[in-house]
């Protein structure tokens, strides 16, 4: 069986299709991105709604025809630890369209909605921001 999209040498079943499936719930916030960005290459919309915060959720979610997530960077994390409440996750996804590559350079924030982590917001930067 494949090794899960988020990067971290498991097997999908074992790894984020725990949190997918509704059978676990992330322990941090880079857990839940690392799960996003598993759903996101699955194209899973409804864990990425349900894993997102109410407030800021859109309907729907909008996926690029043609675009393969193929690996997530985790740059940095800032809190969301089991004991937080907040937490910044700052990545890079990488992909492929057709021929061209590219990545995503997002710094993103987490928060606890009752008792879960969700994610709020991010913002993308360009490359050679930090």
């Amino acid at each position: 069986m494949a090794h899960c999209f988020c990067g971290r040498g498991v097997r999908y079943r074992e790894c984020c299709g725990r949190l997918h499936r509704g059978e676990a719930r992330a322990g941090t916030a880079e857990e839940l991105m690392r799960s996003r960005f598993s759903a996101f290459a699955r194209q899973d919309e409804a864990y990425l709604l349900r894993s997102w915060h109410p407030a800021t959720r859109p309907e729907r979610v909008e996926f690029a025809a043609g675009t393969r997530w193929v690996r997530l960077e985790i740059v940095r994390t800032e809190d969301g630890g089991p004991e937080d409440e907040r937490g910044t996750v700052e990545f890079r996804a990488h992909y492929a369209a057709g021929y061209e590559t590219g990545e995503l350079h997002e710094v993103s924030r987490f928060a606890r909605h009752d008792g879960d982590w969700v994610y709020v917001r991010g913002k993308v930067t360009r490359a050679g921001d930090g």
